[in-house]
């Protein structure tokens, strides 16, 4: 069955192709030309005897005239024949040569052009069978297969070297697959030379890319990959632009790592006679199609997005940077320059959008405006959200310090030193960038605490939500960034904020005691101390019940610096009068708690109500609340 591929070739303009001006019907002898001499007549005797034997193989596999060449490939499992016919066509060439210098003898070169599109229709039959009947053995796995074991094929292709490199092969751990393979690739190879080398390369390409570049669309397209345009993708409603953003993220690495970057290393190879040849097959086969591929980011980051959004763009860009250096690789001749510049341009774009959504994000935080106070203290939904969104950007600490790089803060005066954590954590811009959003959130996390009446309870609330930043710091990639001394600073501050609780909220209960509990003072006034301590120990425990301390190890911290205080202070007056209140006002003596009372009582506080503001309506009322929003690569 004939292909359109194998049309009638018409000459070109290649020295090999080319027929003499003068008419082979009305050629003579000139009577000035020198006498033949035995040399020059041996070199044409060998010349017309290389047409000879190269008539014999081409005339057999002509399937126009046969009908076995028409049904039996040329090349087969055995390759001596085609290997033959390589050789023919080579020698063929040769001659060609050797008689369009010698005007004489024109016949000869008329003869052997004939044979030569004979040869060259054969070549681009076998040629395109071997492309499409191999698509499985030419398949990206296979090729990336082999790409990543060896460089390829060297030196000449003709099949001269098929029995070396078997032997090669043998010594290698490769697959029947890997082995069919690289024959496949050899014989395209050879295919590819024999055309290039008669001038016939522009019948070699144009069959090679159609079939290549079918695939390599019809890869794309089955990864959910098709040309759209930015009002298309504009209108799309966030769920379905995420969809496609994550199915593009997906789909980019598999387009390069198994369709483009094998398709470069199979161009390498079949046209490795021509730089400028395998370029220019590469560009045809993918421009198109990378096109396509890294045209849609851009769209996507152009439509308008709330903050949240952030990280599935920061997904894009991280994964074409990630990319890069293998895209400029491959993409590195002039006819694939618009690829590199089209994905610079995205890059840029992207990080415009990157840093647009860090703008409305800090300007989210400075312009909450909620009134109501967290119930018992707790932390509030603003320090979750801020806190889970910079640790989450934080995972992206290998990009986003180029993205801010240039983008630097307008701020009327230096961020305090405390703000750094030491050794060069200030000179890295994404640290200035989340250091001072912290700032920015604890700042208005002092304006909440004045909501509370209470002063030590929002002492409670001032540590409670400074306690969760140190941590959230402490356990993300914020602490490489923040540094130790950043940690340290703050958790210091979380302490502060504990002490300033614990001598506001327990001031009437130590002042109900003497100053020195072991002073000598009469009955009825340490009966009087024992009174007042009663009362106020109990309101304060009654007004703190329903507090809460949400970090356990803070909490403890809390409790065992207050029983300590307490128990020595009590203890030490309960040991010294108590048996002698006792004795004289028996149960009117007003000693109601032992030491270890008191203790007992403590280790029921600042757990909250479980009804008010504990740390599981915390996180039930944050799954309604403006601020949640599900973060990038880890769990949140």
């Amino acid at each position: 069955m004939r292909n359109h591929f194998f049309k009638s070739l018409t000459p070109s303009h290649s020295p090999a192709r080319t027929t003499p001006s003068h008419s082979p019907a009305r050629s003579t002898p000139s009577r000035s030309s020198a006498p033949t001499t035995p040399s020059h007549a041996l070199s044409e005797s060998l010349m017309e005897e290389n047409i000879d034997v190269a008539e014999i193989l081409i005339t057999k596999w002509d399937h126009a005239t046969s009908s076995y060449a028409d049904i039996t490939p040329l090349f087969q499992e055995d390759r001596y024949e085609a290997k033959q016919y390589l050789k023919a066509v080579k020698d063929l060439q040769t001659a060609m040569k050797y008689f369009g210098s010698e005007q004489m003898k024109s016949r000869h070169l008329v003869r052997a052009q004939n044979l030569m599109q004979t040869a060259m229709k054969r070549l681009q039959r076998e040629f395109h069978r071997i492309l499409s009947e191999n698509r499985a053995h030419l398949d990206p796995e296979s090729i990336s297969n082999r790409s990543s074991r060896d460089s390829g094929l060297t030196g000449n292709s003709d099949l001269e070297d098929e029995s070396e490199d078997d032997l090669r092969f043998a010594n290698e751990d490769v697959t029947e697959e890997e082995r069919i393979s690289r024959s496949v690739i050899a014989d395209l190879k050879s295919i590819a030379e024999g055309m290039i080398s008669a001038g016939y390369s522009k019948e070699c390409v144009k069959i090679y890319t159609v079939t290549r570049k079918s695939i390599v669309e019809e890869g794309l397209y089955n990864l959910g990959v098709a040309k759209t345009s930015y009002h298309h993708v504009h209108r799309m409603e966030w769920e379905v632009l995420e969809v496609k953003i994550k199915n593009w993220l997906n789909a980019v690495k598999i387009a390069v790592k198994n369709f483009f970057e094998p398709e470069k290393f199979l161009c390498d190879e079949v046209f490795s006679i021509s730089d400028m040849i395998r370029e220019s097959v590469f560009s045809e086969i993918t421009k198109e199609s990378a096109l396509t591929l890294f045209g849609f980011p851009e769209m996507a980051v152009k439509s308008k997005k709330t903050p949240e959004k952030i990280f599935l763009i920061l997904n894009l860009y991280e994964v074409i940077f990630d990319l890069l250096p293998e895209i400029e690789s491959m993409f590195s001749c002039e006819s694939t320059s618009s690829i590199r510049s089209l994905i610079d341009h995205s890059l840029t774009k992207i990080a415009e959008s990157i840093r647009s959504m860090l703008v409305d994000f800090e300007s989210h935080i400075q312009k909450d405006s909620s009134k109501t106070p967290v119930p018992s203290g707790g932390v509030h939904p603003l320090t979750r959200y801020v806190m889970n969104y910079i640790s989450f950007l934080s995972d992206y600490s290998g990009i986003l310090p180029g993205i801010v790089a240039d983008w630097p803060l307008m701020l009327h005066s230096p961020l305090p030193e405390s703000f750094f954590g030491g050794n060069d954590s200030e000179e890295n811009p994404l640290t200035i960038r989340l250091a001072w959003i912290i700032l920015v959130l604890l700042s208005k996390l002092d304006s909440k605490a004045e909501l509370y009446h209470d002063a030590p309870l929002s002492y409670i609330f001032l540590a409670n939500n400074l306690k969760y930043i140190v941590v959230k710091a402490r356990t993300s990639n914020l602490t490489f960034l923040l540094g130790d001394e950043w940690i340290e600073s703050h958790e210091a501050k979380v302490k502060q904020y504990a002490s300033s609780y614990q001598r506001m909220g327990w001031s009437r209960v130590f002042l109900s005691l003497p100053e020195n509990p072991t002073a000598d003072i009469s009955p009825e006034r340490a009966r009087k101390h024992f009174h007042d301590f009663n009362i106020a120990f109990e309101e304060a425990y009654r007004h703190q019940a329903s507090w809460i301390v949400t970090d356990s190890k803070l909490r403890e911290h809390i409790k065992i610096s207050l029983g300590k205080k307490l128990g020595t202070l009590y203890g030490e007056f309960y040991l010294k009068y108590r048996s002698r209140l006792e004795n004289l006002y028996g149960c009117d003596s007003e000693v109601r708690f032992a030491p270890d009372d008191l203790g007992n009582y403590l280790s029921d506080l600042l757990h909250g109500d479980g009804n008010l503001g504990g740390s599981v309506s915390s996180s039930s009322s944050l799954s309604s609340s403006p601020y949640h929003f599900h973060g990038g690569r880890r769990s949140g």
